[in-house]
């Protein structure tokens, strides 16, 4: 088996994990590397250093040289992103402004986040719309069968389908580019959860041709925690309402965008960690992020056949790029995720979720650059021990 990158040694020193952790849950809250976090606190400094002078005036212009880095980062215009603290902030605003009626469908699939399950039932709910959970079968055979099961959700009063581009408990890669092309051949608007996505594969938003993108920075691309966005198409954008009405609602000081003004400028805020992204970008160009990628995809595929036959399951789709990136997850033959994960940490000191979906129980392994054979050697050994407590 390959040990991943051979950058993986100098990389570990870059990250301010813990040694005595073995840390195989990158997917949850991302970690930054040393030079982006020093970056952070240089923000942060200035800001204390000259509240006014950084919120007022020099702010907005970090901001924008933000925005703008992002946005040739992901092939989209500069003026249809604006920054947000994290993916579920990008699904309220979205979610509340969308004018839904009684009777009227929002189509997903039935492994969808919680957090952004939990918004849609709410504002549905407020509306007397409904929030359609379109089953999908396990394992997933191909990207075209997924498809043809999801759509199978769509009806008359369908509005909006709203999907992951990676899946949070499955740590599946959907066919994002297939649905959206179904959907606007329905006339469906199209709005998907792309929080795993930036940094973990390339993006190109403007082919994809989604109306409503949400992407976390803080995840893959190693930002500080907080630092999110939201990608709307021009025409969609007269569409959402501010989440937050603040000082960008008939602002004395209108921009040539009203997007902007209403979800950028909210008031009293640190934003240092929107700031972050340039030395983000430039991290992961420095360091061959691509060949970084592939190097911990290759260590997760590689490393899945025996994880699945020691737990005594099945993958959860082909064990190929098209389903399967840094992360991997197993199904666990217990109800107790708390137990389980309690004792991986305490016991064996390995940080890595177990989480529950439905009645469902899923292990979920992320690889990043610091990660090698030697994290993954110990998880194997752990569960080896701790296997008959399932």
């Amino acid at each position: 088996m390959k040990t991943a990158t051979p950058l993986t040694p100098v990389l570990r020193q870059q990250f301010l994990l813990r040694s005595d952790i073995t840390y195989l849950n990158f997917g949850s809250f991302g970690a930054c590397p040393r030079p982006i976090f020093e970056k952070y606190q240089q923000f942060q400094l200035e800001l204390e250093q000259e509240p006014v002078q950084f919120i007022v005036e020099t702010g907005p212009q970090y901001l924008k040289t933000s925005r703008e880095a992002l946005a040739s980062y992901i092939n989209v215009d500069a003026d249809d992103v604006v920054f947000v603290v994290n993916p579920s902030h990008a699904v309220n605003i979205v979610a509340k402004s969308l004018a839904l009626q009684p009777g009227d469908e929002v189509l997903t699939t039935s492994l969808e986040y919680g957090a952004c399950d939990r918004t849609w039932e709410f504002y549905c709910g407020k509306a007397g719309a409904n929030y359609i959970k379109q089953p999908i079968r396990l394992p997933l055979v191909s990207r075209e069968d997924f498809v043809e099961q999801f759509f199978k959700g769509v009806t008359s009063k369908t509005k909006l389908v709203f999907l992951s581009h990676i899946t949070s408990s499955t740590a599946l890669r959907f066919p994002v580019e297939l649905v959206v092309k179904e959907a606007q051949k329905r006339g469906l608007l199209t709005f998907v959860d792309g929080a795993h996505a930036p940094g973990q594969l390339p993006l190109d938003l403007t082919m994809l041709g989604v109306d409503f993108y949400t992407g976390a920075c803080h995840k893959w691309m190693m930002t500080p925690k907080g630092s999110s966005f939201l990608f709307t198409k021009k025409e969609r954008q007269s569409l959402l309402e501010p989440l937050v009405v603040s000082w960008g609602y008939k602002s004395d000081h209108p921009s040539h965008s009203l997007f902007l003004d209403y979800h950028q400028t909210q008031g009293t805020r640190d934003f240092s960690a929107f700031l972050c992204i340039p030395a983000a970008l430039t991290f992961m160009k420095e360091y061959h992020w691509d060949q970084v990628s592939a190097a911990c995809r290759a260590l997760v595929i590689e490393n899945a056949p025996r994880f699945f036959e020691l737990l005594n399951t099945s993958p959860l789709a082909p064990l190929q790029d098209d389903f399967i990136l840094q992360l991997c997850s197993f199904k666990l033959p217990t109800s107790d995720a708390a137990r389980i994960k309690s004792i991986l940490f305490n016991q064996f000191r390995i940080e890595i979720p177990v989480m529950r979906h439905g009645s469902d129980v899923y292990l979920r392994y992320s690889i990043q650059a610091f990660n090698s054979q030697e994290d993954l050697d110990k998880l194997y050994q752990a569960l080896t021990v701790i296997k008959g407590q399932f």
